[in-house]
């Protein structure tokens, strides 16, 4: 569940086609009709989101002493990226379910009380790799948040079609993934409120002190 560096930052990147094999700078630059030292920025930022893979390689053929350095190139990464806007996770979900249902089936636990313990225990583990406030983990994750008064909104639900379709199933599972991200930040000031609402994500943060009567805690 993650953003590119490079979205973070507001950047517009080009839109590239894969080549044969790998490209200088140069090339890059040339056939975008950029700047060189903006065609080499973007994929220096590609690179560091592992969207592109280094190589380094004497085009000249030349070997040995005098053959020059080699020339820095990039090509396509092998890592397998899926990109959705807006952001959804149904890989992430179908794993929980995936692990709930296992686990079900091993120990006889309801299937709904094993998901809603993975997914806490998920919500912690991502609380745990990020040293951000709860907001900004909830941004880098496509939760897309924004404060209405003292509540935290959520813009959008990274699993929308299968809430849409197992409403009670998933809503309850991100209802728990939250509460561990809140948990895993050693947040107390906030907790995590069923609450569905068109265009919304199904779960508010709302603060600790005062939760809406009508908010439910399944």
């Amino acid at each position: 569940m993650g953003s590119p560096a490079a979205q973070r930052a507001g950047v517009d990147l080009p839109e590239l086609h894969a080549p044969a094999g790998p490209v200088s700078r140069d090339e890059a630059a040339e056939a975008l009709g950029l700047a060189r030292p903006t065609a080499a920025f973007h994929l220096d930022r590609l690179a560091e989101e592992s969207l592109l893979d280094v190589v380094y390689e004497r085009r000249s053929g030349r070997t040995g002493p005098g053959a020059g350095r080699p020339a820095k190139l990039y090509k396509r990464s092998s890592k397998q990226v899926t990109v959705s806007l807006p952001e959804r996770h149904y890989e992430l979900a179908g794993r929980l379910l995936a692990q709930a249902l296992e686990e079900s089936e091993a120990t006889g636990e309801p299937v709904r009380t094993v998901l809603h313990r993975k997914a806490e225990e998920l919500g912690r583990q991502l609380a745990g790799q990020e040293q951000a406030s709860v907001f900004d983990l909830l941004e880098v994750n496509g939760f897309e948040p924004r404060y209405d008064d003292d509540t935290v909104v959520l813009g959008n639900c990274p699993f929308h079609a299968l809430a849409r379709d197992h409403t009670q199933t998933v809503c309850g599972m991100n209802l728990h993934l939250l509460r561990g991200v809140l948990e895993g930040l050693d947040e107390e000031r906030l907790q995590a409120c069923l609450e569905p609402s068109p265009g919304h994500c199904c779960v508010r943060l709302r603060p600790t002190a005062s939760p809406p009567a009508s908010a439910r805690h399944p």
